[in-house]
C-alpha cells in the first residue's frame, strides 16, 4: 500500500511538473526544446497521411454502400467481431420484382418476356456489384483501416511519449538554472543527463516510425492499383451485360414489328385460285392492316440484295403505298449504304424482297439508304 501511495505521489508530481512547463511555454515564460526541421517535416507528412487516409476511407465506404444505416450496421458487426450477414443488392432485388411481375403478367407475353430478360440482366449486374464490393473491401478498405487502427495508433502513442520526455527535459533545464547550491546543481545536472538520454532514445524511436510512412504510401499505392483494377473489371462486366441485353431487346423488337410492318416473301406470292366462302366472308369483315410495300422487282438489284450488298442509288421506291415514319433516336450511318437519322424527323420507308426484317429502305429528299426498324415509329 505504501508503494502505491508513493507511486501515486510521484506520478502526480511528474504530471504537475509537465503541466507547469507546458503552461509556461504557452505564456512565453519558459524555453522549449525544438525538434529539427527534418523531424518536423516527418510529423507534418504523417499527419497529412492520416487525415487524407481517413477521408478516402470514409468516401470509399459511401461509394460502396450509400445506405447510411447499412454502413452503421456493418460497423457494429465489425466492432463485435461478428460476420456481416449477406445483403441483397439493389440490382438483385429489382431482378426479383421483375421476374415476379413477368410471372403475373404472363411469361409468354411480349412484356413478360422482356421483363424476364431485363430482370436476368439486373441479377447479373447485382452479382457483379457484390463481387466488386467484396474485392474493394478486402484489397483497398482493409489496408487503410489497418493503418489507421494499427500503425497510426502506435505513432500517436510514441509521439505523446516524446512530448512528455521533452517536457521533462525542459523542466530539468529550468530547475538547473534555478539551482543555487552546489549540491542542488549536481542533482539537477544528473537528472538532466538522464532525461536527455531518455528524450534522445524516444526521439529516435519516433523518427523510425515516422519514416515508415514512406512504406505505408507504397503499400497504399499497390492497394489503389488493385482497387482500380477491380473497378475496371466491374464496369466492363456491366457494359458487356448491357450490350447483350440491348441486342436481345433489339432483336425481339424487330421480331415484334416485322410481322406487322415489314413485307415478306409470302406477301409477294400470288393469291390462291379460289377461297372458300366462310374464309372470304371472314376476310371481308376484318379491317385491313397497313403494311410496308415490297418492291416486287428491280432490274439489276435482286442479286445484290440477296448477297447483302445494297446500292441506295439503284433502289427505286414503289409506285404507291410507301409509308411515313418518325425517327425515335439519332442514328449514325455505319457505311454509305445506310442513312443517318436525327430524332423526331420524318422519312419515307419501304422494304425490298430478301432484306433483313430488322431493316428498311429510308428516303429523305434526295438521300436514301438502309435504316433500322427499331429506331422508327411507323405511321399509318
Amino acid at each position: 500500500m505504501d508503494f502505491n501511495v508513493k507511486k501515486l505521489a510521484s506520478d502526480a508530481g511528474v504530471f504537475f511538473s509537465r503541466a507547469m512547463q507546458f503552461t509556461e511555454e504557452k505564456l512565453g515564460q519558459a524555453e522549449k526544446t525544438e525538434l529539427d526541421a527534418h523531424f518536423e517535416n516527418l510529423m507534418a507528412r504523417a499527419d497529412c497521411t492520416k487525415n487524407w487516409t481517413e477521408k478516402i476511407l470514409r468516401q470509399t465506404e459511401v461509394l460502396l454502400q450509400p445506405n447510411l444505416s447499412a454502413r452503421v450496421e456493418e460497423f457494429l458487426y465489425e466492432k463485435l467481431d461478428r460476420k456481416v450477414p449477406s445483403r441483397v443488392t439493389n440490382g438483385e432485388l429489382l431482378a426479383q420484382y421483375m421476374t415476379e411481375a413477368a410471372n403475373d403478367f404472363g411469361p409468354g407475353t411480349p412484356y413478360g418476356k422482356t421483363l424476364i430478360k431485363v430482370g436476368e440482366t439486373q441479377r447479373r449486374l447485382g452479382a457483379a456489384e457484390r463481387d466488386f464490393i467484396q474485392s474493394a473491401s478486402i484489397n483497398f478498405l482493409t489496408p487503410l483501416r489497418n493503418f489507421l487502427e494499427g500503425d497510426w495508433r502506435t505513432i500517436t502513442k510514441e509521439r505523446r511519449t516524446l512530448q512528455n520526455c521533452r517536457l521533462d527535459l525542459d523542466a530539468c533545464k529550468a530547475r538547473l538554472k534555478k539551482a543555487k547550491a552546489a549540491e542542488a546543481k549536481a542533482a539537477a545536472e544528473h537528472e538532466l543527463r538522464l532525461t536527455q538520454t531518455e528524450f534522445d532514445r524516444q526521439a529516435e524511436v519516433t523518427r523510425l516510425l515516422l519514416e515508415g510512412i514512406s512504406s505505408t504510401h507504397v503499400n497504399h499505392l499497390r492497394c489503389l492499383h488493385e482497387f482500380v483494377e477491380s473497378q475496371t473489371n466491374y464496369y466492363a462486366q456491366c457494359y458487356q451485360y448491357m450490350l447483350d441485353l440491348q441486342k436481345q431487346l433489339g432483336s425481339s423488337k424487330g421480331e415484334m414489328f416485322s410481322g406487322t410492318f415489314v413485307g415478306n416473301a409470302e406477301s409477294t406470292s400470288p393469291p390462291a385460285a379460289a377461297a372458300s366462302p366462310p374464309a372470304a366472308a371472314a376476310a371481308a369483315t376484318l379491317p385491313a392492316v397497313p403494311t410496308i410495300p415490297v418492291v416486287p422487282t428491280i432490274v439489276g438489284v435482286p442479286s445484290a440484295v440477296a448477297e447483302g450488298v445494297l446500292n441506295p442509288n439503284e433502289v427505286k421506291p414503289p409506285a404507291s403505298g410507301t409509308r411515313k415514319a418518325r425517327v425515335l433516336y439519332d442514328y449514325e450511318a455505319a457505311d454509305s449504304t445506310e442513312l443517318a437519322l436525327l430524332a423526331d424527323e420524318m422519312i419515307t420507308v419501304y422494304s425490298l424482297p430478301g432484306m433483313d426484317p430488322d431493316w428498311l429502305i429510308g428516303e429523305r429528299g434526295n438521300q436514301k439508304g438502309k435504316v433500322p426498324v427499331t429506331y422508327l415509329e411507323l405511321l399509318s
